[in-house]
């Protein structure tokens, strides 16, 4: 066949198969330019899922009636004029492509009126691209776009769409991300006559917390912190969520670039390496978060649809993400959040019947109700963890001999000076930490604590140069596979700034002659096997810090309290106190909670007191 151009329909059909893939990917588009239009209240109307309509409104500058015909035409636009334009983007929409798109593949009516016309300017399209006859509309001042019977004239393509309940769902969700991104815009969303958001314009701090828990659920608020950093031309703010407030999705995860919602590939990396150390297996972390920085530092035309950005300077916006955020979970302390691992357990209602985890905080009687609230992502562990009802249960049961072993000291007062984490009254089962605060009391998992305690010391000896070791009284000779000894003998610069002095003295042994001194009365040999096997399966990695860092919390599981063993009173109260002083203490190396409170008004509750 002879090459022909293409009839104009087909070529925005085509363009709209980049651009328009559900009625959400409508929505989306005739939002953006409601945002760039300046609007200050958005009004969304939708049936049967955005395939019957989807009628958008905004009260925006609006559109001149000369320029209703390039409105609809393909790329026609008032946002960018030139490459430089192009390559400093700050409006949402800049290619001209999504309403001759959207009126290929629907019946597009478009309404639109300036601040000086003297009335409302109506057009119908199809696509084609002719025949505009704008007519007069009494329509106030912004812009109205009607889109009806979407994929009518494509029905290959309308096939491909969901269950109504569903296409809206994805509307639903996508309005609440666009609604974090514009606080000064008011939303209103209505599903087949039934009004389904309402959000007023959020101008204050109070007003965006209380829409971010709206969207959100009010527990990421209580279980979040609230950052703002800026260095290099860059600033980072928002909220993020506790290690303890994880998801086992990564549906609470909202991150925005100059305003715009997007997802990348850095940015993920740059937020996992930063809750590396204090998320559980499996867990995700969430947030909302803004990253603000010149235009001319990041490319908004990577992606058709515009989900996907290109950093110019990939490796300083990572590092300062990362950066950000570490130092943001390094700096809890006990006294920002006492109730923040009691979140950990709350964050997530799972339904029994389709498994997934609701948003919403738990029903009040289901709050210390362990086995209901437990994450979904930790349901195969082989036991749970007692529920604060059994452990304050296991107290009162406590043998005469567990509890006179404290020494007598002055009762804590709420008026007191004392110390977040409270002072130990006794070791509950050998495992847990009781301890009394002046709010109420303090429950402590000895082992996790004490490991997160002993890791961030020897993450911070190991950053300083080298692990302080200890001479071993009689070294130990270790029997293990060639391919470890000569692991060994290959690593052993590497091993030495671990704290270890490991010599080979075969082709299948080698010689442990000193441990870090922070270890103490450990199986050091099971040790050694552990970490030769932990880089046998890993590989000595570029990424040292990060292989170092899993090794150092091997080293810390193992030189931390075994749980069963029975410590005094002075021990529990000294680890209370390091406890205060640890970054990231809430979580242990591997993401569990180290301690929860129980505040007196909770324990009231459950005896009915004042009632």
């Amino acid at each position: 066949m002879r090459i022909q151009a293409l009839p104009i329909q087909l070529v925005n059909q085509i363009a709209a198969g980049e651009v328009v893939e559900r009625p959400s990917s409508v929505v989306k588009e005739l939002v953006e330019n409601c945002f760039d239009a300046g609007a200050g209240q958005i009004t969304i109307e939708i049936e049967m899922g955005g395939t019957r309509l989807i009628k958008i409104r905004d009260d925006g500058c609006g559109i001149v009636k000369e320029d209703l015909a390039l409105a609809l035409s393909r790329h026609a636009t008032s946002k960018i004029a030139s490459l430089q334009d192009l390559e400093q983007v700050s409006s949402m929409g800049f290619r001209g492509e999504a309403l001759p798109s959207i009126s290929s593949v629907a019946r597009l009516t478009l309404i639109s009126r300036t601040a000086d016309s003297q009335c409302a300017w109506r057009v119908t399209a199809d696509g084609s691209e002719q025949d505009f006859d704008p007519q007069p509309d009494p329509h106030p001042q912004g812009t109205t776009v009607d889109v009806r019977d979407l994929f009518y004239n494509t029905p290959a393509r309308r096939k491909f769409l969901k269950a109504e309940k569903t296409e809206f769902a994805h509307i639903e969700t996508l309005i609440k991300r666009m609604a974090l991104s514009q606080f000064e815009i008011g939303f209103s969303l209505s599903h087949n006559q039934k009004e389904i958001l309402n959000l007023k314009p959020a101008l204050t701090e109070v007003s965006q917390e209380q829409r971010v828990a709206s969207i959100c659920g009010p527990a990421f608020i209580d279980s979040s912190v609230k950052i703002d950093f800026a260095a290099s031309g860059l600033q980072l703010c928002g909220w993020v969520g506790l290690p303890t407030f994880s998801r086992s999705q990564q549906d609470m995860q909202f991150f925005y670039v100059n305003g715009r919602l997007i997802r990348d590939k850095l940015v993920a990396h740059a937020i996992k390496q930063a809750y590396q150390d204090v998320l559980y297996h499996g867990r995700h972390s969430v947030f909302v978060l803004y990253l603000t920085l010149d235009p001319t530092l990041v490319d908004v035309n990577a992606h058709p649809a515009k989900l996907e950005v290109r950093f110019r300077e990939g490796r300083l916006v990572h590092d300062f993400l990362f950066s950000a955020l570490h130092r943001s979970l390094a700096n809890l302390r006990p006294e920002h959040s006492t109730a923040a691992a009691v979140n950990w357990l709350n964050e997530s209602v799972v339904d029994e019947t389709t498994g997934s985890e609701s948003l919403a905080t738990p029903p009040s009687n289901k709050v210390f109700d362990v086995k209901s609230t437990y994450h979904a992502g930790l349901t195969q562990q082989t036991s749970l963890p007692l529920t604060i009802v059994e452990s304050i249960s296991a107290y009162a049961s406590l043998s005469p001999y567990a509890v006179a072993e404290q020494k007598p000291r002055l009762p804590v007062s709420e008026g007191q000076d004392t110390h977040p984490l409270g002072y130990a009254i006794a070791h509950i089962h050998n495992i847990y930490i009781l301890a009394e605060t002046a709010k109420g009391v303090i429950l402590v998992d000895a082992h996790a604590a004490h490991e997160r305690v002993t890791y961030e010391r020897l993450k911070g000896q190991y950053q300083q140069g080298s692990v302080p070791s200890q001479p071993l009284l009689l070294p130990i000779k270790i029997t293990v596979s060639s391919a470890e000894a000569d692991l060994a003998e290959q690593e052993y610069g590497y091993f030495s700034r671990l704290g270890f002095e490991l010599n080979r003295s075969g082709p299948e042994t080698i010689i442990l002659r000193s441990t870090p001194a922070l270890l103490g009365n450990v199986d050091k040999e099971l040790l050694i096997r552990d970490v030769l096997a932990d880089i046998n399966e890993h590989g000595m990695s570029q990424r040292i810090q990060e292989q170092s860092n899993r090794l150092l919390a091997t080293i810390a599981c193992h030189g931390s309290v075994r749980a069963r063993r029975r410590l005094s009173i002075d021990e529990m109260n000294a680890l209370l106190r390091d406890m205060e002083q640890t970054e990231r203490i809430g979580q242990c190396n591997h993401g569990r909670p180290t301690w929860i409170e129980l505040s007196t008004q909770e324990l009231d509750k459950f005896f009915l007191r004042g009632q």
